[in-house]
């Protein structure tokens, strides 16, 4: 997550910086996800972001917390918070494009095929309901399944 955090500073996009360290925007991608990289691309990202490899290699040996950010000496924890939160809201409004792309679809598709018969309705409801739900776990409308949730979950699978 530091080489995120890095090129964010520097205001450079996936892209520029994937370009200007001679590797793929996917392998970039990846690396800001928290997969491991060779040391020759760490080397190479490291000398674009003017900062030391050691500070990347340290990233990629230390665990990954599962369902999280990998930890980094880089990143304070409100920092990781905002960037899981952020990635949280991207995936939602992907999800709702995707919604509304297929729903278009589907809805002249059901026009073209059967006009007297609105079917689409029932997916758009199914669908949009799931939506619904997305968003307001990600905005924390109900946070029914929040942190305490965790920790009591967390206990019971302990035995404590």
């Amino acid at each position: 997550m530091i080489v995120r955090k890095l090129r964010l500073d520097r205001g450079l996009s996936q892209e520029q910086l994937a370009e200007m360290a001679g590797i793929s925007t996917r392998t970039l991608q990846r690396i800001e996800r928290g997969a491991r990289a060779s040391p020759e691309t760490l080397k190479c990202i490291a000398a674009v972001l003017d900062t030391d490899f050691s500070l990347l290699r340290k990233e990629q040996t230390m665990p990954a917390e599962p369902n999280s950010l990998p930890p980094s000496t880089g990143l304070t924890p409100e920092e990781r918070d905002a960037m899981e939160y952020v990635r949280d809201i991207k995936g939602f409004y992907g999800h709702a494009v995707q919604y509304a792309v297929v729903m278009v679809v589907l809805l002249l598709l059901n026009l073209f095929t059967n006009p007297d018969y609105l079917w689409v309705v029932w997916p758009a409801l199914g669908w949009g309901l799931g939506v619904a739900v997305h968003g307001m776990n990600v905005f924390e409308v109900f946070n029914v399944f929040g942190t305490e949730w965790e920790k009591r979950q967390i206990d019971k699978r302990l035995g404590r």
